[in-house]
């Protein structure tokens, strides 16, 4: 009789600890999404002005894009890493195009100094004019977020359902968050003009690190397009670390990358929740990003003789491209050279990238 009181007393124990840690677990979750909830920057919304049309309906699991801009904003601590003030431009252009099912995705860069014809757009409900021959970057300075998406919009004819816009201040954040970011130079960097040093080398860097070795731009046969790469690269190893067991079973930093994210990010308003991204991720959750495909945009540099020299210019193999984002048709042949996420036992991405440093 005893034995069994015993036993009893002992299940009431366990029984009332799980709840007692049930209830701290579920206020704790609670606390966590109001504060990282507050932290998401709305922007202003995504208006389709142009007249691009979604090719297909608005489902939850069908085909989706998603424009990822990084800002060179540098109104943060320790973001002066080259002694420019920035003007608000693109450093970074990606497009994100998870195909219908969500179960494959590939990213897109447009490189910051490509010429276009920037159409009129609205921003806090006022007109920016458009303009001919302006560089890509431009777009996101004048206008913000939706002024890029318009200009995206009205050059490739793809919807665009999303965006996303990092500072470099944020980006610095969500690399720190996730315990650095694997990568690989094939030489030592040593920009002494911007201050930039990096070994050479596979190694994790920091967000400082990090933001230099995405910023930096000598020492590549085209300083843009060489830097686009080493972006992709860079993006395709954060990914695989975000992705993996390190990350996603420690809830410290699932925690921390969860902040810093909200933190470090401006999105449209139908994105500007951690419901809506949590939905997001959720449909995503069959998808292989670890092994995301990044290509970056035909183009062709111009000639010493162009005023624009220096600039690029979109080929007409581009328009291929779009042709297939917007029938949501995989990259095939235009996929050639593409970088992708590591390999496990495989080397880097930025290795895949340079042939080198394996």
């Amino acid at each position: 009789m005893a034995d069994r009181t015993h036993r009893r007393t002992v299940w009431r124990v366990v029984l009332v600890t799980q709840l007692c840690l049930a209830l701290v677990t579920g206020i704790a979750v609670v606390l966590v999404y109001r504060h990282v909830d507050r932290r998401i920057d709305e922007g202003g919304p995504i208006d389709h002005a142009g007249g691009v049309e979604r090719p297909g309906p608005d489902l939850p699991t069908g085909a989706l894009n998603i424009l990822v801009l990084g800002t060179d904003e540098r109104d943060c601590e320790g973001c002066a890493i080259d002694g420019e003030d920035g003007g608000g431009g693109s450093d970074v252009t990606m497009l994100l195009h998870v195909a219908d099912g969500r179960r494959s995705a590939y990213g897109i860069s447009v490189p910051r100094d490509t010429l276009v014809d920037r159409p009129e757009c609205t921003a806090d409900g006022e007109v920016v004019p458009g303009a001919s021959e302006a560089t890509w970057n431009e777009a996101l300075a004048v206008g913000g977020a939706p002024c890029a998406v318009a200009q995206l919009e009205a050059v490739t004819g793809i919807y665009v359902d999303h965006y996303v816009v990092v500072d470099f201040g944020g980006f610095k954040e969500i690399v720190d968050a996730v315990g650095g970011v694997e990568v690989c130079l094939p030489e030592e960097v040593d920009d002494r003009e911007h201050g930039i040093h990096l070994d050479a080398g596979t190694q994790v860097v920091g967000g400082e690190d990090a933001l230099a070795y995405m910023r930096q731009r000598a020492s590549t046969p085209n300083a843009d397009l060489g830097r686009v790469r080493r972006q992709q690269a860079f993006i395709a190893s954060m990914i695989a670390k975000v992705l993996s067991a390190r990350t996603l079973t420690r809830p410290d930093r699932l925690v921390s990358f969860a902040s810093a994210l909200a933190g470090s990010i401006q999105t449209d308003p139908e994105l500007a929740g951690v419901s809506e991204i949590v939905d997001l991720a959720a449909s995503l959750r069959h998808a292989r990003l670890g092994k995301i495909r990044f290509v970056t945009a035909p183009v062709v540099e111009l000639p010493r003789d162009d005023p624009n020299w220096g600039r690029v210019e979109l080929t007409p193999e581009a328009d291929e491209l779009w042709r297939r984002v917007v029938a949501d048709q995989p990259l095939g042949e235009l996929g050639r050279g593409a970088i992708s996420g590591r390999r496990p036992g495989g080397p880097t991405a930025e290795a895949a990238a340079n042939g080198l440093c394996g």
